[in-house]
């Protein structure tokens, strides 16, 4: 029960942040542009936090020890960042935020899947569920309130870490294993080609999700839409992902991985073809639907993965690395390169770039799967 809730708490918090700070920079007058180096230079950051939070994840005497100070750092850091609307100034609160907030899924998992090797009879999904309706559950709330009080977002976050971390004290110690995973830089983990691959399919998509958590929000407003709307779609979006949960586990046995996220990478580029195609924003409620066979496939799918073919002792960095593409270099590059392409050329038109890309990466990596089942019989499948 410790673990659900948690998970419904921290995720209750990346609802607030992921959905509304977004809203609350263009509530603040930033430029699309502003907003798109803002939300990119807080997983810069984050790229050079990831590998020491993984690391000290590995070598601390609990696991828990270090996500505590991850959920303190980013709640205190979080309450820190409307003082002032100077560009620099929020520029440097976002980094010292994402800092801790990034790692915090990661580890989390990582915690969450150790202590699953010794209860076999939980499911990750189902755990991972809490997640899902807690998101849900605060995009609705929030949604509604942030129409006249979204400088509230603040407040509400660091209490969503609190209580998470009355929950994480409850949790059974993570022990870490001693490993120098700071000297080799991770050379082992990209030595698994396996995992390179599904990585890098993951890795695409996630650029293309990176331009969607940082621009639908106001891209949406663009349309007519207010915070309510905002707040409905990430709950039709979220409560999509509940099929795939309840059944991650039948599915891991049916369905190789590859095919997992090749299914992905064509549901991210129907959706956002379509968004580039919708003009009144209630159409964009629907389309939320097909959230639950993107988003959440890639991070279960990975994170189950790592956790089974990854040494023990390399296994909270494993979760680290796949953190630190998917949440950090990806988000980077879908925020960063989106605003100046959404300055110049307008969001509409990203989004349907954004298709392309999801698109083009199935096409790449599904004929690279085919030509090596017809070269030696075997496909890269997990």
């Amino acid at each position: 029960m410790a673990f659900l809730l948690f998970y419904a708490l921290i995720y209750m918090g990346n609802a607030v942040y992921g959905t509304f700070m977004p809203v609350y920079l263009n509530n603040a007058k930033f430029s699309q542009e502003q907003i798109g180096i803002l939300l990119s230079f807080g997983p810069l950051i984050a790229m050079i936090g990831q590998p020491i939070w993984g690391a000290l994840g590995d070598r601390a005497k609990t696991k828990n020890r270090v996500l505590t100070l991850l959920l303190i750092g980013s709640g205190v850091s979080m309450l820190f960042l409307p003082l002032s609307t100077q560009f620099v100034f929020v520029m440097a609160m976002l980094c010292l935020f994402t800092f801790f907030q990034t790692s915090i899924f990661a580890l989390s998992d990582a915690i969450t899947l150790e202590e699953l090797d010794r209860r076999p009879t939980w499911n990750f999904g189902w755990i991972r569920l809490g997640g899902t309706v807690g998101f849900a559950l605060m995009s609705l709330i929030f949604g509604l309130v942030a129409k006249k009080h979204i400088d509230t977002m603040f407040l509400v976050y660091a209490g969503t870490m609190a209580a998470a971390l009355v929950c994480l004290w409850r949790f059974p110690p993570a022990v870490g294993r001693v490993t120098n995973v700071m000297e080799k830089k991770f050379r082992e983990l990209f030595h698994n080609g396996k995992l390179m691959f599904y990585l890098s399919i993951n890795f695409i998509i996630q650029i293309t999700l990176g331009y969607y958590y940082a621009f639908f929000p106001i891209y949406m407003k663009e349309l007519g839409g207010d915070s309510a709307l905002l707040g409905w779609s990430m709950v039709i979006s979220s409560m999509s992902e509940l099929p795939f949960l309840l059944f991650s586990a039948k599915i891991f046995k049916r369905v190789p991985i590859s095919v997992l996220l090749l299914m992905a990478g064509l549901a991210s580029s129907l959706r956002w073809y379509l968004f580039s195609q919708i003009y009144d924003p209630h159409w964009l409620l629907p389309v939320q639907v097909l959230h639950g066979a993107i988003f959440i496939v890639l991070s279960v799918t990975l994170a189950t993965f790592i956790n089974r073919e990854v040494p023990p002792e390399w296994k909270a960095s494993g979760q680290t690395l796949n953190g630190l593409l998917s949440l950090g270099a990806a988000r980077i590059i879908g925020s960063f390169l989106g605003g100046i392409l959404s300055a110049a050329y307008g969001m509409r038109q990203v989004f349907l770039y954004s298709s392309g890309v999801s698109l083009t990466c199935v096409v790449v990596f599904g004929g690279m799967i085919l030509l090596r089942r017809k070269r030696s019989g075997v496909g890269i499948e997990g």
